[in-house]
């Protein structure tokens, strides 16, 4: 079919059409949403009398320059912290603080803190972030690794394996419009959002600095498989800083999109560990179909375009989650149907439920009229904006020879980020010491005497495979993920600098 669109560039005129024969109505849609502006969360700001604490960086700014405080890098001009103390709604007991990051009095991202129940004097700090692109990451906090969780009747239920069990841990709902967070404008790039998050930890940090020598990690899952790699460069890149990164954490992640793809045939064929849900036929399709995605991913990495990366994310979703998709299976985990709403999983209805009370808002500060565990407009807006298949994994190497530790982790039971696919790319990546790496086999991980995983370990890069975990971790395997932190923020699993020593079986 012959696509009328303007914008569209010469050289990927071809690449549309070639899609939209195949596609059409996706191809349409793409098109007409391709940068398009998508409607803003109604919010009322609170007055400043309502919040405990107020950083300005334009204070902070003013106070470097005059020599009242140590040079940080970066630009804090017309950035605020707000802050306050939440009400106690019985999550936990240990110390919290919940409020927005104001930049240019337009973009207002959210976050809630909760302090380390063991020694929150000395435990490290992990930042947590949930992916879609679009899904709030109080997800995350009600669902898999927070304080509580969300129970059918609504409320807070105590969670013994939370993982502030040995570690201060903050949630923040990046990019804007997501959860509580909210702008008239919208943030549709990776790169765009990590420039956001720097200034956030920037501010929180200088506001409460008896954790900013702590030890700091970033974790997340999914499409934090883009956020982690592109926000830790941009940590990296400012010398003078206040943000004591060690580690990287990302779960079942969306990493290298050119490898990754080519395991979701194995995935659903029975290759993953778990029976096939597809036909014979099916599968050779998705044989036959893979090298035409291989070749508009490599189209994408190689020019950055949007216009070339829509159509390959349009393309490879279509044939390579597709087939999988009109199973019924839920894509998060191969043992199940998909039931309940459109993601699959009734606790995000009951976490959605809870984030709309006005107590609960009251109480944390929120400012939006309401709260949705998954902002799909956003989903749509880094779709095609040709975020989704970016080369992300390009960050890796350098962060690495930083000396900060990466752990990749994969419950084994997902499909939509499949531990084939993320053992395969850690394999592939170019860096100092692949060759030493990829060469290491699969080690049993033990957990209180079982065997709960495998995992392999080089110089400061880790793999782990959890089994029986589906694409959320700390949900099907509260224990073993919770082992898994508290091993790594302890320095277990990688080796110091460039050494190459073998890590040996672990037994925990």
């Amino acid at each position: 079919m012959k696509l009328k669109h303007n914008d569209i560039p010469e050289e990927a005129i071809g690449i549309w059409e070639s899609v939209a024969a195949e596609f059409p109505e996706d191809t349409l849609e793409a098109l007409n949403n391709m940068k398009r502006e998508f409607p803003a969360k109604k919010a009322i700001k609170r007055d400043d009398s309502e919040w405990d604490y107020i950083i300005s960086g334009d204070q902070l700014e003013t106070m470097m320059a005059k020599g009242e405080h140590k040079k940080l890098s970066g630009d804090f001009k017309n950035k605020k912290l707000r802050i306050k103390k939440p009400l106690d709604l019985g999550i936990d007991s240990v110390k919290q603080y919940s409020g927005y990051l104001d930049i240019d009095d337009d973009k207002h991202f959210f976050f809630w803190f909760f302090e380390s129940r063991n020694d929150p004097k000395n435990d490290p700090v992990v930042l947590w972030l949930n992916g879609g692109p679009g899904c709030s990451s109080l997800t995350g906090l009600f669902m898999e690794l927070g304080p509580s969780f969300i129970g059918k009747d609504k409320s807070p239920v105590y969670n013994e394996y939370g993982w502030n069990a040995n570690a201060s841990v903050v949630f923040l709902d990046q990019p804007v419009n997501v959860g509580y967070s909210y702008s008239s404008s919208s943030t549709s790039s990776t790169a765009a959002a990590a420039e956001d998050v720097y200034a956030f930890l920037t501010l929180f940090f200088k506001t409460f600095p008896e954790y900013a020598d702590q030890d700091f990690h970033i974790a997340g899952e999914s499409y934090a498989g883009h956020y982690i790699p592109k926000f830790a460069a941009e940590i990296l890149k400012h010398e003078e800083r206040n943000i004591n990164l060690k580690s990287l954490l990302i779960g079942n992640g969306l990493t290298d999109g050119l490898t990754q793809y080519d395991y979701y045939r194995p995935m659903a064929c029975g290759e993953g560990g778990y029976p096939s849900v597809l036909s014979q036929g099916e599968c050779q399709s998705m044989d036959g179909s893979y090298p035409r995605c291989a070749s508009l991913i490599k189209s994408c990495y190689n020019s950055k375009s949007s216009w070339v990366c829509v159509p390959a994310s349009i393309y490879c979703n279509n044939v390579m989650i597709g087939p999988y998709q009109r199973t019924g299976k839920n894509v998060y985990d191969i043992r199940k149907d998909c039931t309940g709403n459109s993601l699959c999983y009734d606790e995000l209805d009951w976490i959605q439920e809870y984030l709309n009370k006005k107590s609960v808002m009251s109480a944390v500060g929120a400012e939006v009229s309401s709260y949705e565990s998954c902002n799909f407009d956003i989903n749509r807006s880094f779709l095609m904006n040709g975020d989704w298949m970016l080369p992300f994994h390009e960050d890796v190497p350098a962060i690495l020879d930083s000396k900060i530790p990466i752990l990749i982790y994969a419950g084994d039971a997902d499909y939509i980020c499949n531990w084939l696919g993320n053992h395969a790319w850690t394999d592939a990546l170019e860096w100092k010491y692949k060759d030493g790496y990829s060469k290491k086999q699969l080690e049993p991980w033990m957990v209180e005497g079982k065997e709960a995983g495998q995992f392999k370990s080089h110089a400061n890069l880790t793999f782990m495979r959890l089994y029986q975990g589906g694409h959320m971790v700390p949900y099907d395997q509260p224990l073993a993920s919770l082992t898994m932190l508290n091993t790594w923020i302890n320095g277990k699993y990688w080796s110091n600098g460039e050494e190459e020593k073998s890590q040996g079986r672990l037994d925990l």
